[in-house]
């Protein structure tokens, strides 16, 4: 006969039974492992830079900014979305918008976060060459001087040896190089072609150089000041206020270069040079557009030339030299854009 377990064999039994509903704290050993797994994958997956790259991005490109500026509820972005929503308010005529919140922005209301530019610069990032990580602060320099996987080119590229490849290959590769053996023809003609471009570079510094000897020679710090014309859809444009150069009355007019400026994102400006008033023999005007006292505008200089007559009072539109679409958005941000016009009068 099967022995029959006791009063006190039952209650034992019970309370194992019963454990998960006696302490709150009980789980099964199993259950258990596999919770602390989970919680570390999530810790994998969600790192603090991680998150913290979600939270300090750009609101419009999602990137992390390196000039940060914020709208007045604390939105952020980086200077290239900024400007171009300012640009973009500009050329619609319309008041510039967080992306956000849809509060007003312009040059007044938003301020640089530093503290989230520095934050970022802390902030982990990947070598482009090797795909090691470093703080963003220290991959600029890491990619320019110390990575081995950098590209390179040989010493010899002057006498033309094409060769482009990794740093770390770059001492084996100069030892073999053919280049330096080549005849000396074969040498003066790769030569040749880097004193070409070399003296295309300098042609126009020579150049204007050249125009500081003149005797008729002038200079104004203007600004261009937008406007809208009158058509049914209005266009933007900037004018300057009337100034004296070489006893007659002057304007410069600049314009946006697309139809459509507002659906594209290269954008470009080009201005032009008008004489106001009247004159009675030709005068042959060579001219060029800088940057002005406290403008920020980056350009690349090009000299034009045009000869007025009682006819012809109006040059055609240049292109004004801006290095880059960036720059154009930075300069249609702006309430002003300040130029320095140098012109000379050639007898």
């Amino acid at each position: 006969m099967a022995d029959i377990p006791g009063p006190s064999t039952l209650v034992l039994q019970d309370e194992n039974c019963n454990k998960e509903n006696l302490d709150t704290n009980f789980e099964p050993e199993r259950k258990k492992m596999k919770t602390e797994y989970n919680q570390k994958e999530k810790e994998k997956e969600n790192k603090l830079e991680d998150r913290l790259s979600g939270i300090l991005c750009c609101a419009v490109c999602l990137d992390l900014p390196r000039t940060c500026f914020q709208c007045t509820n604390g939105h952020l972005m980086c200077a290239g979305c900024y400007n171009h929503l300012l640009a973009d308010g500009r050329l619609k005529d319309e008041t510039a918008t967080c992306p956000n919140c849809r509060c007003e922005i312009n040059k007044n209301l938003c301020t640089r976060n530093l503290a989230v530019e520095k934050a970022v610069s802390e902030l982990p990032s990947v070598c482009q060459f090797c795909n090691c990580q470093l703080p963003r602060n220290q991959v600029d320099h890491h990619q320019r001087e110390l990575c081995l996987e950098r590209s390179t080119c040989c010493k010899y590229s002057r006498i033309g040896c094409p060769w482009q490849g990794p740093f770390h290959e770059l001492a084996g590769h100069e030892q073999s190089c053919i280049h330096p053996n080549k005849p000396a023809d074969d040498i003066m003609d790769a030569l040749s072609l880097v004193d070409k471009q070399r003296e295309e570079e300098l042609r126009v510094y020579s150049n204007l150089y050249n125009l500081l000897s003149y005797e008729k020679v002038t200079f104004n710090d203007l600004q261009l000041k937008p406007y809208r014309t009158d058509d049914f859809i209005t266009k933007l444009y900037y004018e300057t206020s009337r100034f004296s150069a070489f006893n007659h009355q002057w304007v410069i007019k600049a314009r946006i270069n697309n139809d459509k400026p507002t659906q594209s994102v290269s954008r470009s400006m080009s201005y032009q040079l008008v004489l106001k008033g009247k004159i009675t023999n030709p005068i042959q005007v060579k001219f060029i557009a800088l940057k002005g006292p406290y403008g920020d505008m980056k350009v690349n200089p090009a000299i034009n030339m045009f000869e007025f007559s009682p006819e012809n009072v109006e040059t055609e539109y240049f292109d004004l030299p801006i290095v880059n679409s960036l720059e154009c958005n930075k300069v249609l941000a702006s309430k002003t854009i300040n130029v320095r016009v140098i012109m000379v009068h050639l007898q």
